[in-house]
């Protein structure tokens, strides 16, 4: 081989790796977490969690990604060890999908049916049909599944490439001396597991190998060891993931490592013991991508099988070597709550994207119960109160420092153009949402000055508080569901209300200097009820920045203060006919 020999190698290789990225990039894109949130949900059964884990790694194209998931969701208690063990053993057996494709550049035929099954046939046509979505078409959709038509292509090519590039090393007898050498189980196996660890992935270095094959140079013989070696490497990006991770997570890792060491070391002991007895044919014939394709997967699919059975003896393995420690620390319920975030989702950035929603609906949810938890107090004074609405509000301060980390790593991700718009939406509203939980707090002081002081406020007064905290129930209610569902019209719904809740404060603030003025009530009494409706009415304006906020990056707009001008001074039929429905519904007696 020459320089430029050499040269077209390492460019095959490196186009091959890229194209593979590219194209379980773009699968991950368009499943938009689901296939995650599929397995964080169906996985008690070990047979459904080994076909779950089978399907994932399939169309995400990648043992590697699938097991760091998992990882990450033993870290984050989404998942049991013991559910786990049965997703990692599918995705050893749903990574060999690559293989198969790939060995479909073996195919030699002059029939035209079956020439266009060769990759190397169809692949130019996906990389056209990729190039139209992704320059022509603007639906976001279409640009990921060309972005998975192009990510083949370029894989397809790249492993041309690699092919044309080794064939001249059949006829280096130095090449061939190497690859013979692999033969020996322990150095084949070395091999194998190397060059995985350092590509970190199995479909990748499978991929090569199968290029190698084209020159006819590599052994079954050869083969064998090295695809049981590559099996073992893929194991050091999951080993890797759960450095600095809790206990089970390192031991969901540590049972992907035993699972692939034990299953080599059962499959290579019995293959190597029937071919001394019966002598396979085919043990020194010239390897085909084919035929690495079966190997491959009968290996994983029998390792699966036999293992199986015993998934409860490969996690007291994993117990056993990773102990735990009379010092180690007990995770509170709280803390759980938060884990969902776990770090290692990012790397799948949709389903980091869902995980951030779930996170922001109980930030929601908690803001919601402390004002209204604190509204009760007013009537209904209680220290149990006062301590949970501090306690709730402290949550939702968590919530916005740990959830806006979490969105501004996420936001450096490559993600769909829905999912940029979630994301947008939640970095908008968290500090709203913390902001409601504040006038909670105001709210509950309030309270408490009121029980302190033997204060009470007249029949009037509450009667007053009662329709003005039922419209901003109301309007809560509305933002928080136009927040989880993005819903635009819903949305228009807000700001007629947030007007009406404007004008209820002044009526009641006016009708309190009435009640003054006629001896009714105090100064004193007026300065905190003037406090309790000026916090509803805070709640209403950071409402409308919710309904707002959802109807602006919907239309990829993010003037806030512009729409909500053109809303007051401009408004249509629809706004007229909200408002005066609002101002009949919550009318002051």
């Amino acid at each position: 081989m020459d320089l430029f020999s050499i040269l077209t190698l390492i460019g095959g290789l490196a186009l091959f790796l890229y194209g593979m990225n590219a194209m379980g990039d773009g699968l991950a894109k368009v499943s938009g977490g689901k296939l995650e949130k599929i397995l964080e949900n169906l996985t008690s059964n070990p047979i459904k969690a080994v076909l779950l884990g089978a399907g994932v790694t399939a169309v995400i194209q990648s043992s590697s990604a699938t097991t760091v998931m998992v990882v990450g969701f033993v870290n984050s208690g989404i998942m049991k060890l013991s559910q786990a063990v049965g997703v990692i053993m599918g995705a050893n057996i749903g990574t060999t999908i690559t293989s198969w494709i790939l060995s479909l550049t073996g195919i030699q035929s002059d029939n035209f049916i079956i020439q266009m099954f060769k990759p190397t046939s169809f692949s130019p046509v996906l990389a056209i049909i990729g190039v139209i979505f992704i320059l022509f078409i603007n639906d976001s959709k279409k640009k990921d599944i060309g972005s998975i038509f192009i990510g083949f292509a370029i894989l397809m090519y790249g492993m041309d490439m690699m092919s044309s590039a080794v064939k001249p090393l059949a006829e280096v007898p130095e090449f061939t001396n190497l690859l013979l050498k692999f033969s020996n189980p322990l150095l084949g196996v070395i091999a194998g597991a190397l060059l995985t660890a350092v590509i970190q992935s199995s479909s990748a270095s499978v991929g090569i190998l199968q290029a190698l094959c084209l020159t006819g140079a590599v052994p079954f013989s050869a083969a064998i060891p090295i695809i049981m070696g590559q099996n073992i490497g893929t194991c050091i990006t999951a080993i890797l993931s759960a450095i600095g991770a809790k206990k089970n997570a390192k031991r969901a890792a540590a049972v992907h490592l035993y699972f692939n060491l034990i299953g080599t070391v059962i499959f290579m002991t019995a293959f190597y013991l029937i071919n001394a007895v019966v002598g396979f044919s085919f043990f020194h014939q010239a390897a085909t991508p084919a035929g690495i394709a079966i190997i491959h997967s009968v290996f994983n699919v029998t390792a699966t099988i036999i293992l199986l059975p015993f998934a409860k003896g490969l996690e007291k393995l994993a117990c056993l070597t990773i102990r735990d420690k009379k010092e180690d620390v007990v995770v509170s319920a709280e803390d759980r709550e938060f884990m969902i975030l776990e770090p290692r989702f990012l790397e799948k950035p949709a389903f980091a994207v869902e995980q951030s929603r779930n996170a922001a609906r109980k930030m929601a949810e908690e803001s919601h119960n402390a004002l209204f938890t604190a509204l009760d107090l007013v009537d209904k004074y209680s220290e149990e109160g006062v301590d949970c609405v501090k306690n709730m509000e402290a949550k939702v301060d968590r919530y916005e420092d740990e959830l806006g980390t979490y969105l501004v790593k996420l936001s450096h991700k490559d993600i769909s153009e829905a999912d940029s718009h979630s994301l947008s939406i939640m970095l908008h509203c968290i500090g709203d949402f913390e902001r409601i939980s504040d006038h909670a707090v105001n709210i509950m002081e309030s309270a408490q000055e009121l029980y302190e002081k033997g204060l009470k406020f007249s029949v009037n007064a509450k009667k007053d508080l009662e329709v003005l905290g039922q419209a901003v129930e109301d309007i809560i209610n509305m933002a928080y569901k136009v927040f989880d569902t993005q819903d635009t019209q819903l949305a228009e719904k807000i700001e007629p209300l947030e007007e009406v809740i404007d004008e209820l404060s002044k009526e009641v603030k006016r009708r309190h200097v009435q009640r003054l003025r006629n001896g009714e009530c105090t100064i004193e009494m007026g300065f905190i009820l003037s406090d309790i409706t000026t916090c509803l009415e805070r709640v209403a304006d950071h409402c409308s920045n919710i309904g707002v906020c959802v109807t602006q990056v919907s239309e990829d707009l993010y003037d806030t203060h512009s729409h909500l001008n053109t809303v007051k001074t401009h408004p249509d039929e629809a706004f007229y006919h909200e408002l005066e429905d609002a101002r009949i519904k919550y009318q002051l007696s």
